[in-house]
């Protein structure tokens, strides 16, 4: 399985960057698209990589801000056949701390070619999509500021809207989560991957603060693979490195191939 990143804050190679997040797999001659970022950049990405976003089957946006799927409609006119997998409460208003409207355009929705998703979802042999709704929270989900506006007032985000692409292998489960909001030790609980790619949502804790020392222990001893990257930010990544035995950044432009490392 070979994994590029179409988008992302950082770039090793030339890139455009944005404070977004797209995924591009690749497997056995199938294609997925993890996420659009917010423009059209990733497709930009995507043309000079060489990669033909017309051969994806399939859409998966991870939930309902506007850094994962802000470029949903340039991915519509690129590929002409694929369904769009978002959560059925994706299209609800979404604010960040400050007031800011960070959802998805409101008349998204009624594109035929939207699926609204509200069960598992399977895409093919092994893969499948999976609502945050089908499982049950056990653990605090801490939502720092971000709302949806429901009956006329702001509401702390339960984050509902969340959802993952899981990839059953013969080695092992890979899990693509977007931003994690549910609690990155809540979605390790549920799934318990060999593999995880996407952010923690780490980027609002202080990089020097014990807690987020106290998170790194915490998912070292997990015998998991993380390629993170996004929401978890740059310097949080680098205090959390030296307490991670196999935590690695993914940038815009990188391609992983993760085939031989996930193990049962």
């Amino acid at each position: 399985m070979k994994i590029t990143a179409l988008m992302e804050n950082t770039s090793t190679g030339g890139c455009l960057t944005e404070h977004g997040l797209s995924l591009w797999i690749e497997e056995n001659g199938r294609c997925f698209l993890f996420d659009t970022g917010q423009s059209d950049q990733f497709a930009r990405n995507a043309d000079a990589l060489g990669i033909d976003l017309s051969k994806a089957q399939a859409a998966v946006i991870s939930h309902g801000h506007y850094d994962h799927g802000g470029g949903i409609e340039t991915f519509l006119r690129r590929n002409d056949h694929a369904p769009v997998y978002l959560s059925r409460y994706a299209f609800e208003a979404y604010y960040n701390a400050a007031g800011k409207y960070i959802g998805l355009p409101h008349e998204l929705q009624h594109n035929p070619r939207i699926r609204l998703t509200q069960a598992p979802v399977t895409l093919g042999p092994g893969v499948s999509i999976i609502p945050s709704e089908t499982l049950k929270q056990t653990m605090e989900a801490r939502p720092f500021g971000l709302t949806v506006m429901q009956n006329g007032r702001l509401t702390a985000d339960d984050f509902r809207h969340e959802q993952y692409l899981l990839w059953e292998t013969n080695k092992g489960r890979v899990l693509f989560s977007g931003c994690s909001h549910r609690g990155i030790f809540q979605i390790m609980d549920w799934f318990h991957p060999q593999v995880l790619v996407g952010g923690f949502h780490f980027f609002k804790i202080p990089p020097s603060s014990e807690t987020l020392q106290e998170y790194a222990r915490r998912l070292n001893d997990f015998p998991t693979r993380f390629y993170t990257c996004h929401c978890t930010g740059v310097e949080q990544f680098d205090q959390m490195l030296p307490l991670m035995e196999r935590l690695f950044y993914l940038s815009a432009g990188d391609t992983i191939d993760i085939t031989e490392e996930a193990s049962s």
